[in-house]
C-alpha cells in the first residue's frame, strides 16, 4: 500500500540505482522521495557573530546577572563541568547553552522515534577513563563498582548483536577486517596487524605510562611513541609493510570515522591511538562492545542534565539560552555578553570564574586577549573537519542482500562516506518495529576544509541529500525509496578538530590547557581528539581546578 508522505517531489532515478547504471541498459523510472529538511546548527550564528557581534558589544544589556562560575557552552565539556561542580555541592553556576544545545551530542525526533544529529556511541571506558566511569555510574549506566576491571552496564545501553557488517563485492560480511573466508595472504597480514595493535595496547613507555591511553594526557611521553606523531597513518602502514588493500581501506575508514580526515592526513600516533587506547571491558558484554541509544549520545547528555538538576535540588539549574559574543577579565572577575538571537535579548553575565566550553576557534574570536595571553591566533588553531549527518525515517525495512543481516553499524567498502546506523537496533529483541531511522555519516575529507564549507553553504538540498545518502543508494539500489517517509540532513561545517602530524607538540594546545587565573578552556580541542572521553575529561578537570582539588 502506498504510504502518505510529506513535502513530496518526484525525481528521475535509475531502477538499478543512480550509480553505475549508465551503459548497462537499465530502465529509468520515476520514484517519489521527500524534500530533505536541512538543519545547520551554529552556521547562521557563526556568520552573524562575525558580521554583527562587534556592534552588539556596544549595546546596553537588557539584564545583568551575577554568578560564581559561568560555563559558556552546553556540549559534553560544559555539561561535564557543570555535573562535576554540582556533584561536589557547588551551586553558584550559570550554564549558557551556546548556538546548539548539547553540541555534537544533539539529537532530534521524528514523532516518537529519536535519532542522533552527531555522536552516536561511546566505547566501554578503560581503567584510565575514571571520569567516564564516575559519570556512567552516577547516571545509572554503569552498575556496581565503577572501578571494577569488567563492570556491569545497563543492558539497554549495550549494543546488541549483530553489531557491524561490511558490504564488499556485492555481499555483506560480518567483520570490517575479516580473518576468515579471504585469501590466506591477506588473512595473515590482517592477523599481523591485530597482533601489532595488541602489543601497542599493552605497551608501557620508559615513564611508566601506557603508550596509548584515554584521556590522551595519560599516554606515555616516551620518544619511541611520540616519534609516531611525525608520520601520517599511511606512512606508518607503508613503513611496516602493510600492503593489504582491505587493511589500508580499514585504517583510512577509522581515521575518517573518528577524525574526519583520511589516513594520508592523520597523525600515525592518532591513528594508532584509535585502535590501541581503549580496551574497556564489561561483565555482561563481549570485548569491543559499545554503549549506544536511539538518539546516540544525546541520551547521555540528557542523563547528565537530569543528574545535575538532582544534585542541585532544591535549587534549579540556572541555564541561559543564547551564546556568548564577548568575554573579558576585569578587576572583579569576568564579564560575558550573552545574546539570544531568537529574542534579541542581551545579558551581561558577571562571574568570578568563566569556563569557555567551546571550540578554540570560537574562543579566539570572542575572548579579549585570546592571542596575546593564550596564543589563540588563526594560524595556530586546529583545522576542523566538515560533516554531513543524514536521518531517514522509514516505514518498514528494505529487503536485504545476501550475507549478514542488518546490523547496528553498516559500512560500505571503498565508499567516501562512513555507512549508516539503525536507531531502533536496541529494540530488535522485543519486536520488529514498524518504523525506524537510518542515520548516515559522511566526512568531507576529499575536499579541503575551506572548499567543503563553501560547498556546504552553497549546495542545494538535493545535492546535500545525494551526498548524505550515497551509502544507502549502494546498499539498497532498488528497495529503499518506497519506505522513505522523511529526511533531515544536519550540516556541520566545523564538526571536529583533526589530529594531523605535530599534534603532540602543539604549543597552542599546551598553553590553552593551562588557562588563566579566571579564564579556563574546556573542550576536546585541547586534546586534538574530538571524542566524548576527551571532552568530558577537560570539563571535569576544569571543575576540579575551580574546586581547588
Amino acid at each position: 500500500m502506498s504510504l502518505p508522505r510529506v513535502d513530496r517531489r518526484t525525481l528521475l532515478l535509475a531502477a538499478g540505482g543512480a550509480a553505475g547504471l549508465a551503459g548497462q541498459g537499465g530502465a529509468w523510472r520515476w520514484i517519489e522521495q521527500p524534500d530533505p529538511q536541512i538543519y545547520r546548527p551554529g552556521m547562521a550564528d557563526g556568520h552573524w557573530l562575525r558580521e554583527q557581534g562587534a556592534a552588539l558589544t556596544q549595546q546596553l544589556p537588557d539584564e545583568t546577572l551575577d554568578t560564581g562560575v559561568a560555563i559558556l557552552g552546553s556540549g559534553v565539556a560544559g555539561l561535564s563541568c557543570a555535573w562535576q561542580l554540582a556533584r561536589a555541592g557547588f551551586r553558584d553556576v550559570v550554564l549558557v547553552q551556546g548556538p546548539e544545545r548539547d553540541g555534537n551530542c544533539a539529537a532530534g525526533q521524528f514523532g516518537a522515534l529519536a535519532y542522533p544529529r552527531g555522536a552516536h556511541y561511546l566505547p566501554l571506558p578503560s581503567m584510565e577513563s575514571r571520569h567516564v566511569r564516575d559519570m556512567l555510574h552516577d547516571t545509572g549506566v554503569l552498575e556496581g563498582d565503577p572501578y571494577a576491571d569488567a563492570p556491569v552496564f545497563d543492558e539497554m545501553a549495550l549494543v546488541h548483536a549483530p553489531e557491524e557488517r561490511l558490504l564488499k563485492d556485492g555481499r555483506w560480511h560480518d567483520e570490517l577486517l575479516p580473518m576468515q573466508g579471504i585469501d590466506p595472504a591477506l588473512a595473515a597480514e590482517h592477523q599481523r596487524f591485530h597482533l601489532v595493535i595488541h602489543d601497542l595496547s599493552q605497551a608501557v613507555g620508559r615513564d611508566g605510562k601506557k603508550a596509548f591511553a584515554i584521556p590522551r594526557l595519560l599516554s606515555s611521553s616516551d620518544p619511541a611513541f611520540v616519534a609516531l606523531d611525525a608520520l601520517t597513518m599511511r606512512d606508518w602502514l607503508v613503513q611496516n609493510r602493510f600492503e593489504s588493500p582491505w587493511l589500508r581501506w580499514y585504517c583510512d575508514y577509522a581515521c575518517r570515522d573518528d577524525y574526519g580526515i583520511g589516513s594520508d592526513q592523520a597523525s600515525a600516533w592518532a591513528g594508532l591511538h584509535y585502535f590501541a587506547s581503549r580496551g574497556g571491558r564489561a561483565a555482561n558484554a563481549d570485548p569491543g562492545a559499545v554503549l549506544t541509544w536511539p538518539n546516540g549520545l544525546g541520551a547521555l547528555s540528557q542523563k547528565l542534565r537530569d543528574r545535575i538538576k538532582q544534585h542541585l535540588t532544591p535549587l534549579p539549574l540556572r541555564e541561559l539560552s543564547g551564546m556568548a559574543i564577548h568575554v573579558q577579565e576585569n578587576e572583579f572577575g569576568t564579564e560575558s555578553l550573552i545574546v539570544d538571537r531568537a529574542s534579541g535579548r542581551v545579558v551581561r553575565l558577571r562571574a568570578r570564574q568563566v569556563v569557555l566550553a567551546m571550540p578554540l576557534m570560537v574562543a579566539a574570536r570572542i575572548l579579549a586577549g585570546a592571542q596575546s595571553e593564550f596564543g589563540l591566533s588563526a594560524p595556530a588553531l586546529p583545522t576542523y573537519a566538515p560533516w554531513l549527518v543524514g536521518n531517514v525515517l522509514l516505514e518498514g525495512f528494505p529487503r536485504e542482500r545476501e550475507g549478514s543481516p542488518l546490523a547496528w553499524d553498516n559500512v560500505i567498502y571503498g565508499s567516501p562516506a562512513l555507512g549508516y546506523v539503525v536507531s531502533t537496533h536496541q529494540q530488535w529483541g522485543l519486536a520488529n518495529p514498524r518504523q525506524t531511522v537510518f542515520t548516515t555519516y559522511r566526512s568531507l575529507h576529499d575536499m579541503s576544509s575551506a572548499e567543503a564549507r563553501r560547498w556546504l553553504l552553497e549546495a542545494s538540498p538535493d545535492a546535500l541529500w545525494q551526498s548524505a545518502s550515497e551509502d544507502l543508494r549502494v546498499a539498497y539500489p532498488r528497495g529503499l525509496w518506497r519506505h522513505v517517509c522523511k529526511v533531515e540532513i544536519t550540516v556541520r561545517g566545523h564538526a571536529m578538530s583533526s589530529p594531523r602530524p605535530g599534534l603532540l607538540m602543539d604549543r597552542t594546545l599546551q598553553q590553552a590547557r593551562q588557562g588563566g587565573r579566571r579564564v579556563h578552556f574546556a573542550h576536546a580541542d585541547l586534546s586534538g581528539l574530538s571524542v566524548f572521553e576527551e571532552a568530558s575529561y577537560w570539563g571535569c578537570e576544569v571543575a576540579k581546578r575551580l574546586l581547588g582539588c
